[in-house]
């Protein structure tokens, strides 16, 4: 049927839309994707992400707008703030963030202004660029000051920030990140952190579905002032963001940062699809989050017994739905991550705590997240296989070519999204747009 669309339209047109088609074959149909801050949409969630509103504008809140024709956009957007609220238990929610980085824009600017301090944790217990001097935080011109790391627990060191926290008496702490294999010490930086005067936001994006399916702590329930996230990685939605909190003052300044200063119009046709994940992890959440974190451990043991360095075996590896890999001696994350795509599995290099921020060009790591293969109805048994199609690849020396027509078979056995509603009758299970 695409095929013969595209014979009736100009060649160039036709060669545009010929490598939408390719890059959805592949991603969709073809390979094992890896990557720790990516995830798939159901058929239902897409069918609703491609509406209207995708051509329309809605500045302002709900039903205070600075345009006319919202009444429908209004009681969605209301919804969809009122369901992830109850999700993450009782919070004021607001998803007119349009990234996790511009919901972390938000809650800094709310939370202080031009040379003030932050505290955040540090790059290699999984901060985001926009938590930084680099990134957003340096944009906003905060300083940005970090937090003492414990490398042997990986994770933030928690008698050394106390003290470091009374010392530098900061306007806001920011926990949470991109990486981090385990939980950061909420409750413990959010009394010192108060105890100063000070807030504590933490960047839930990564873990945001593990939250939503009660396999990671909520960081509102021990502390945290302030939640940002996106709604698009282990909350397996659309593109975008949310910020979230229980204090109705702080919502109200939060408000204010996301619109007029960082958002005008807010991509008003995501918000039915987020919608439909919201609803399908209330009634799926938990299952799948524990599917989720039971293949990151599963992952990680079968690389481990494939003779990968996996990082973290003292402290059972993992928590979360990430495994990190060290590959050093397999000549580096960037040679290794190159090396796997060309076996259509997809991970990314990453920073190790060991490694020099100008490693970032072929650093120690591979950053690896589970999320979506779980999503596509794989489980222990499935890592256990990728683990040897890595193995082939990585260590023995393959050809990954000729590897990569057996992970192309594999994959083939999953292309139905679960942990969703049953909507067979309308896309026949699988992702619209395939050919």
């Amino acid at each position: 049927m695409h095929h013969e669309l595209l014979s009736r339209l100009p060649n160039d047109v036709a060669s545009a839309l010929e490598l939408v088609l390719k890059h959805n074959r592949w991603r969709l149909l073809e390979a094992v994707n890896l990557i720790a801050s990516e995830n798939v949409m159901s058929p239902l969630a897409w069918m609703a992400y491609m509406n209207d509103m995708m051509h329309r504008y809605a500045e302002g809140k709900p039903f205070k707008r600075y345009y006319q024709g919202t009444r429908f956009v209004d009681e969605l957007e209301v919804m969809a703030n009122k369901l992830l609220g109850e999700l993450l238990g009782g919070a004021l929610v607001d998803v007119r963030p349009i990234s996790g980085t511009v919901a972390n824009a938000a809650a800094f600017r709310a939370l202080a202004g031009c040379g003030a301090k932050a505290l955040i944790a540090p790059v290699q217990a999984g901060a985001h660029v926009s938590h930084t001097k680099f990134g957003t935080l340096g944009a906003l011109c905060i300083d940005h000051i970090e937090l003492p790391y414990d490398e042997e627990n990986m994770n933030v060191d928690v008698d050394r920030a106390l003290k470091v926290i009374e010392e530098v008496r900061p306007a806001f702490v920011v926990l949470g990140g991109s990486v981090y294999l385990f939980p950061h010490p909420v409750k413990e930086l959010a009394e010192a952190a108060h105890s100063v005067g000070a807030k504590l936001v933490y960047d839930a994006a990564h873990v945001l579905g593990l939250i939503v399916g009660k396999r990671w702590r909520n960081p509102l329930d021990h502390g945290a002032d302030v939640v940002t996230a996106s709604t698009h990685k282990t909350f397996p939605g659309p593109q975008g963001g949310l910020v979230a909190t229980r204090d109705e003052g702080l919502y109200k300044a939060l408000g204010r940062a996301i619109f007029p200063l960082f958002v005008s119009n807010h991509h008003l046709h995501r918000i039915p699809a987020l919608i439909v994940t919201a609803l399908e992890m209330k009634y799926f959440g938990e299952a799948y989050a524990d599917q989720v974190v039971r293949n990151a451990r599963k992952l990680a043991e079968a690389l481990a017994a494939e003779g990968f360095n996996v990082v973290a075996e003292h402290l059972g590896y993992t928590r979360s739905h990430q495994v990190l890999l060290d590959v050093r001696r397999h000549g580096g994350g960037a040679k290794v991550a190159e090396m796997l795509e060309r076996a259509n599995i997809i991970v990314n290099k990453n920073l190790l705590p060991h490694d020099p921020p100008d490693a970032i060009k072929n650093p120690s790591g591979i950053r690896i997240g589970v999320q979506e293969v779980t999503r596509f109805g794989m489980r222990e048994q499935e890592m256990e296989e990728i683990a040897r199609f890595m193995r082939e690849v990585v260590i023995d020396g393959k050809d990954p070519a000729k590897v990569a027509e057996k992970v192309r078979e594999f994959r083939a056995q999953f292309t139905k999204v679960r942990y969703t509603f049953d909507v067979d009758v309308i896309v026949d299970g699988r992702l619209p747009l395939l050919v």
